[in-house]
């Protein structure tokens, strides 16, 4: 048994020293997670670190977590408005376009790689989901982003397409051991998860955001907590009656994100924070499970299912999938191209090694070597591949501010931004001239990227940038306040000044 405190000191090393080489990943255009992989691997039995360990069952424990806290986070990171106009599509994508991709990647292992049918089929199942974080840690790393509706696409179908991909993985794995199962019986699980996922999403999405409204008694650092139980507790409920505990969390994170509750820009930096923790928990645990040694032998078989899946299994599903949907050439080969690999694939390769399932040890060194093989070469390729496709958009940065404000339910007050034209009938007088509705405040100018807080005698400047506090239903009048254009005799008698 080793002491708690060896654990805990590995346990921060193989953390800080992942955080640092993150770092090392936006300058390599590669996506974290390989590096994390790289962590864990040269911590492992077989590198440097020389800790042995080989316990699938906790490596999938771990996986389960922290997929659950990676897919409420990335919930909570989504708008519906901006997901709405590709909800069919990427509906689609996530569910029959990671069936067509787990059958061609399985009658490829068939009849090219000699598996047996169902083996094929379970390695199909297991490399179909995609991994959308990955792709935009790269464009954001590389300063790119992508046109129209194709991020919102890629993040819906990325975070909804994890169910679709364990349902099948768990299907072929009982048709395997239980040949006597039928599709009649898989097609009613598929019904059963997805149905009870949705109803329980939503479901506990309402109650959460309806408690947390009425913690306001409680101190800020109970909300997040509260939070990380209700997400648990969702995942956890959903799975113990046979749905889909990852699409349930998920479901729950996007409705909090567009519904108000107390402290959300507080909890949204908690989950971030938690999202990269358990990436980083994950993919290092996944990493020290692997064994280089036992790859070396697979290294054609990985190289030539990597290159069928990326060159035509991945494109054959997208195009068809989409084949009567508007969109363009262009926007399905960068849809096809963008399909990384990542965490869901090695989580659902422990699975036929717990069921104890023919050539298990050989899916899942072969998956390891497809994700390695696929965040290497379409990582560091999906910039350039979208400059090519004229799909790329330069990242449009926030402003950032000194101050954060958190309306409470039921308080119609916001803070906005407003810029101060050149030519506006308030450039060159006081904030106490203006005339703002007396529940409207200016607490912040930005002027020549300089901060400070106005007083009643600050005069403002045409290229102010001002932040003000101003109730929902003043909105319009301070816009047209600040905003207002000099009539033509203000401009004559300035000129004659």
């Amino acid at each position: 048994m080793i002491p708690v405190e060896y654990v805990l000191l590995i346990g921060a090393v193989l953390i800080i020293v992942s955080i640092g080489i993150a770092r090392l990943s936006e300058n390599l255009g590669v996506p974290a997670l390989l590096l994390f992989l790289g962590v864990g691997m040269l911590a492992g039995s077989e590198g440097p670190g020389g800790i042995y360990f080989d316990d699938a069952h906790l490596s999938r424990s771990v996986g389960v977590i922290a997929l659950v806290f990676i897919l409420f986070a990335g919930g909570l990171d989504t708008k519906w408005t901006e997901v709405k106009p590709v909800f069919r599509q990427a509906t689609i994508l996530a569910t029959l376009g990671v069936l067509l991709t787990a059958v061609t990647v399985g009658l490829f292992a068939f009849s090219v790689l000699k598996f047996s049918l169902f083996t094929g089929l379970l390695l199909g199942a297991v490399v179909s989901s995609t991994d959308a974080a990955a792709v935009f840690s790269v464009l954001r790393s590389k300063n790119v982003s992508l046109r129209g509706r194709l991020k919102p696409l890629l993040e819906l179908e990325s975070g909804s397409n994890d169910p679709m991909a364990v349902l099948l993985t768990i299907g072929i794995i009982q048709i395997i051991t239980n040949p006597e199962t039928s599709l009649g019986s898989i097609a009613l699980l598929f019904v059963v998860q997805m149905g009870l996922g949705i109803i329980f999403g939503l479901g506990f999405g309402k109650a959460m955001v309806f408690s947390l409204n009425r913690l306001t008694s409680y101190y800020e650092g109970v909300y997040p907590v509260f939070t990380l139980a209700f997400a648990a507790m969702t995942y956890a409920a959903t799975a113990a009656v046979g749905g889909s505990g990852f699409l349930a969390v998920y479901l729950m994170g996007i409705y909090a994100a567009n519904s108000e509750f107390v402290q959300k820009k507080s909890m949204l930096r908690f989950f971030d924070g938690l999202a990269w923790l358990s990436q980083i928990a994950m993919f290092v645990t996944l990493g020290l499970l692997v064994f280089p040694s036992r790859i070396i032998p697979i290294i054609w078989t990985g190289l030539m299912c990597s290159a069928f899946l990326m060159f035509v299994a991945r494109p054959f599903s997208v195009f068809l999938s989409l084949l009567f949907e508007r969109m363009g050439w262009r926007e399905k080969t960068l849809v096809s191209w963008v399909g990384l690999r990542g965490s869901v694939p090695i989580v659902l390769a422990t699975f036929p090694l717990l069921a104890g399932v023919a050539d298990a040890e050989a899916i899942f060194n072969i998956v390891f070597f497809i994700v390695l093989t696929s965040a290497l070469f379409q990582g560091w390729s999906i910039p350039v591949v979208a400059r090519l496709l004229r799909l790329d958009a330069p990242i449009q940065q926030r402003r950032q501010y000194p101050i954060e404000y958190a309306p409470m339910p039921g308080v119609d007050t916001q803070l906005v931004e407003f810029i101060i034209p050149y030519s506006s009938a308030v450039a060159g007088k006081r904030v106490v001239e203006l005339g703002l509705p007396r529940d409207s405040l200016i607490v912040l100018v930005n002027r020549d990227e300089n901060f400070f807080v106005p007083s009643g005698g600050t005069i403002l400047d045409g290229g102010d940038v001002v932040l003000v506090l101003v109730n929902q239903n003043n909105l319009t009048g301070v816009r047209q306040i600040l905003m207002e254009w000099k009539k033509p005799k203000e401009k004559d008698d300035a000129k004659l000044k």
